[in-house]
Order: structure tokens, then sequence, then C-alpha cells
């Protein structure tokens, strides 16, 4: 079984914490839950084994400080010293770790102005970094890349820039297309750290064979293999990051810098008292399980008692919390807790065979697919807060702020939001779609509002479209559905 971390965090650079309250069974679900057998115990209890020993051979790197500093203590070290720390490391790397003031600067970055983004960001290396050195070590690759993800995103795997790249690698979606991660109204594979890393990997692959220096392809990867060929020509044809640095676009002459600053604060964080904020859940907590049939979050939740937070969590790439058939062949994958893990194994069949009955119907689905959200990059405005966008754009603060991983309410004036237009980011949209198909009929003169329904939902069960609503029913920017309110559906 292919181990596959695929995380997700309610938060963007601000990265908050799983919820770990187990979520009760549904409104018919206990005697369903009642009719799931235990994962076998001695299996189990081996799968506890493994992971002991994994800890044990030194992937909790991060363990108690051997410095006694206090809690908000920022040491500081000599130049001298810091040089020594930079030579050692730089004779374990193929980077040319040059320390210099520019690093130095990217260093009190990290170190010191934003040592709290670190602390999280040290924490989730424990999540992450474990199967991106597995998977950088199958490509014959410096394992020093792993923190080039840290530049990029803050290990945030759905992490969106202005531009629309995603990820923890940062992905265009055309980029992603040519390294085989795909997108569909269902699913973002640049949201899949596994298969991220592998693009990633790939693609770094390429350009160092283009360049054949790590510092350049770095570069290269931020802006482009034709941003460093001309600046290698401007610059007589120098083929060093540092003597063409000046000729390249400024975001990329900080970000080899940076990736050198990172690559320092992360092996030294301990003497620089840094340690993880909260560690929620290690590489080794979590398992993949294939899926071959059709799964809501909502459903596994149920089956699985597991937190519908955590499968959110774990699987960010399923952008309506809808586990979809596979149409190649090739199932797709979801990530549980290793606990939960056997359970689904020991309980597939029987698990489809409850899903079965509440199911989206596949002219359900066909609807999804031919409506897939339109994303709209929003450039927030002096004075405006999330509840006031959420009403411009007919949704929820809750999914503005799931959308773009706000861990808090707080918008600043020229930060960009990404939102989807007429629907819900997540599985509770498909249901409420479900639910509002299957009680209304399409011909009918009027409709009564059912709980959960939009305006979108609405004209997907009866034909009429969102802008003939409005018109019909006097619906200005403000208007709200009420369950229970009777709507018109023709003007007739």
């Amino acid at each position: 079984m292919r181990r596959n971390l695929v995380l997700c965090l309610s938060f963007c650079m601000a990265i908050g914490t799983i919820v770990c309250k187990a979520a009760g069974p549904g409104k018919d679900s206990l005697s369903k839950v009642s009719t799931i057998l235990q994962d076998d115990p001695i299996a189990a209890s081996l799968d506890s084994l493994s992971q002991l020993n994994f800890f044990e051979k030194g992937y909790d790197v991060i363990s108690s400080p051997n410095y006694h500093f206090s809690a908000d203590s920022v040491p500081v070290y000599s130049q001298k010293e810091i040089e020594d720390r930079f030579s050692k490391l730089d004779a374990q790397s193929p980077f040319g770790l040059q320390y210099n003031n520019i690093v130095q600067d990217y260093i009190t970055m990290y170190a010191v102005r934003k040592r709290q983004l670190t602390s999280r960001v040290l924490a989730l290396g424990r999540l992450y970094f474990p199967m991106m050195e597995q998977i950088l070590d199958r490509y014959k690759m410096p394992l020093e890349l792993k923190y080039l993800a840290v530049v990029e995103s803050a290990l945030n795997p759905t992490a969106c820039s202005r531009t629309g790249a995603r990820g923890l690698w940062q992905f265009m979606y055309t980029t992603g297309k040519l390294y085989n991660l795909g997108v569909t109204s269902y699913v973002d594979e640049r949201d899949d750290p596994y298969k991220e890393t592998i693009a990633a990997c790939e693609y770094l692959k390429f350009l160092y064979g283009m360049f054949g220096d790590w510092q350049l392809a770095i570069a290269a990867y931020n802006c482009g293999q034709g941003e460093i060929s001309k600046a290698i020509r401007r610059s007589g044809g120098k083929t060093n990051f540092w003597a063409i640095r000046p000729y390249l676009p400024k975001e990329t002459q900080g970000y080899v810098p940076a990736f050198i600053a990172v690559t320092y604060v992360m092996n030294y964080a301990t003497s620089l008292n840094i340690s993880p904020s909260l560690v929620n859940a290690t590489y080794f907590d979590v398992d993949t399980v294939c899926v071959h049939q059709q799964l809501s979050f909502s459903q596994i939740s149920s089956y699985l008692n597991v937190p519908m937070a955590t499968l959110s969590f774990l699987n960010p790439c399923y952008k309506l919390g809808v586990i979809p058939n596979s149409t190649d062949g090739n199932p797709y994958t979801m990530c549980l807790p290793v606990s939960k893990a056997g359970t689904f194994v020991a309980n597939e069949s029987k698990i489809y065979s409850l899903a079965k009955k509440d199911t989206l119907t596949s002219q359900q689905i066909i609807a999804l697919q031919d409506n897939s959200p339109q994303v709209e990059y929003y450039r927030v405005k002096r004075g405006e807060h999330l509840s006031t966008i959420a009403n411009r754009y007919h949704c929820t603060v809750r999914e503005l702020k799931e959308w773009n991983g706000l861990a808090s309410n707080n918008v600043e004036p020229g930060q960009h939001l990404t939102v989807y237009i007429n629907r819900s980011h997540k599985g509770s949209s498909s249901s409420s779609s479900a639910s509002t198909v299957a009680s209304a009929k399409k011909g009918k003169k009027d409709y009564i509002i059912q709980q959960g329904d939009t305006l979108w939902h609405i004209s997907q069960a009866t034909g009429v479209s969102v802008a003939e609503l409005k018109k019909i029913n006097h619906f200005g920017a403000s208007y709200s559905l009420t369950p229970g309110t009777r709507i018109k559906l023709s003007s007739n």
C-alpha cells in the first residue's frame, strides 16, 4: 500500500490546528457504525511498533532543546559562529550554501521577525519532510530541495498565489498539466502533496539538466528558464547565480538567498530557540487506501467515526468533499489516520453498500461537472471585512475562510482572496444540491426554500436560471433565502 501524505490545513500562512474531537454518528448512522468491524488488533499493534521504530531511527528530529533558553529568548550568534555552521552545511550539500549579508537578512526574517511562522513550519515538516525525502531519494536528487517548499508555500498544501499557483510547490494550472497534475470539477491534484512533490522533482530535474547548477535550477523554478538564459547573456555568459543576480527579476534575486536561509534555520532551529508550535500528526500517523467507488466525506465520517475536519485536513485535493468514481480505471486514494485505514480495508465492500443509498445520482454528478465553479480573485479594499465580501458573492464567511485557508476573520487591504462563484467549496453543498434535486420538480410555478438551499441549487433542480430567479422574485444584491419561504419559478 502506497503511503501518501496528503494533508490539508484550514489556514494559509497562519497554520491552525487539526480538529481532534471525534464527530458523533449522523442522524441515521448509529446502526451503520455498529455494523462496522474493528481493525485486526494484531495488525494494528504491528503498525504501532513500526511507527515507534521509525521515530527511534531519527525522524523525531525536533526534540527537547539542548539549549536552555527562556520561552521568548531570541539567541544572537557571532558572524564567526554562523559562518562555521554554514561551512558544515555546505560541506554536505551540492547547493553552494554561501553566507553573506543578503542571506542574513532572510535568516533574520525566518528566525526573528517570523518566528511563529517558522515554528508552525517545523511542525508541518514532521508531516511532509519524510514523504518529500523518499521521493527526492527516488529521483536521486538532493534532500535539501524539500526546503524549497517552505519558501514557496510555508508548507501549506492549499496555498494559492494571486496569479493562481497552488499547493506546496505552487504549480500554475498549465505547468501542472505538463507534469500530470489533473484538475477537474472534483479534484485538484496540485493540492495533493504527494503527487505535486513528484511533479516538482520532475520539473527541477529538467531544470538542473538544462543549467547543470542547482542554484540556477531553483532560480529557474521561480522565474522560468527563459529569464535565467537572458540573465546569463546580459552578464556576459556567466553561469553563477550571484554573478547573474542583478539581471534577474526582483523576486528571483531574493529566492535563492531565502532558500539558503531556510536551509540554515531548519537545521539549526533548536539553537535558535524555535520549536514546533504544535505537532498534530506525523507522516507515520497516516496511511492511504484506494477508493473504488464514490464516497463523500460525510459518509466516510459517519461510517468510520472520523471528524469531517480531519478528512479535509488529510485530503485537500478533493474540492467538493467527494471522492469521485475514477474514469480511467485507476482508483482515487484517501488518506486516513492509521487506526482508521485498517478499519476501512476490513469493511470496504460494506461501506460501499451503505453509501449507495445516499450517493449522488449520475444525473446530479453530470450537473455538478457541467457547472464547474468559476474562480475569481478578489482584492480586498480598505474598510472591507469577510462579511461584506461574502455578501457581495452570496457565499458565507466560513466558505471564504475555507477557500483561502484563513484561520481568522481578519483581512487586510490589498490582500487577494480566491472566490468560487455559483457553488459551495465543500461537500455540504453537494448534499444540499442532492436534497434540492430530489425535492423539486421541473415545471412547477413555485418552490419552497429548503434548509441549505442556494439559488444555484434551485436553478439546477428546476431548470430556471439564477438570473431569471432573481428577476422573477425581485431579488436585489442583499437577498436572503429563508427555509419555508415560497418563491416563484415563473412570472405567469
